[in-house]
């Protein structure tokens, strides 16, 4: 067995990290930008958005298709049920956070555009409704910088400190 994800899985892994970048820089510079552009952005955060979600179920995808290579030296047993259940966590995050969020749009009446097309009214607008899961969307986008947080330095962690080819095993190259 190969002791290194599948290239696909290493691609779509890094795409999605830029895509969660770009959809967290979209957020952040939504209320930085001149008034004329404040929808631009709310858009681009929608789209970069929806890509998260699209990306995330590819990635499962290609879970499906190809065994995780063995982590060298093992882990405990108790650290790769940890290990496992934060993976299916960060998962779980990127495939909420979208819903949740492309949710609060429609149910807040607001009118959006995914990839150049106008989508239509989905559900009948229920700003009561919207703003509530726009507030769980907020709350879990919150959650979510430390949750990308604690897996960064997981990774860190375990090449610096541990040894051994967690890190390796999801880096771009031969």
């Amino acid at each position: 067995m190969d002791d290194r994800y599948a290239k696909s899985q290493i691609l779509f892994h890094w795409l999605t990290l830029v895509m969660v970048i770009l959809t967290y820089s979209a957020m952040l510079l939504k209320d930085s930008v001149p008034d004329e552009y404040v929808a631009l952005v709310k858009q681009l955060h929608y789209n970069f958005g929806i890509s998260v979600f699209v990306l995330m179920f590819i990635r499962l995808g290609l879970r499906h298709l190809h065994k995780a290579p063995p982590i060298t030296p093992p882990l405990e047993p108790m650290q790769a049920r940890g290990a496992a259940l934060f993976h299916w966590l960060l998962y779980l995050l990127f495939l909420v956070l979208p819903l949740l969020g492309m949710l609060s749009v429609v149910y807040g009446g607001k009118n959006f555009i995914l990839l150049g097309w106008q989508v239509p009214e989905l559900v009948s607008p229920d700003p009561q409704t919207g703003h509530f899961l726009k507030e769980i969307h907020e709350v879990l986008a919150n959650t979510g910088y430390f949750i990308i947080g604690i897996h960064a330095l997981a990774a860190l962690y375990h090449h610096y400190f541990r040894g051994d080819n967690t890190l390796r095993r999801m880096m771009p190259g031969k």
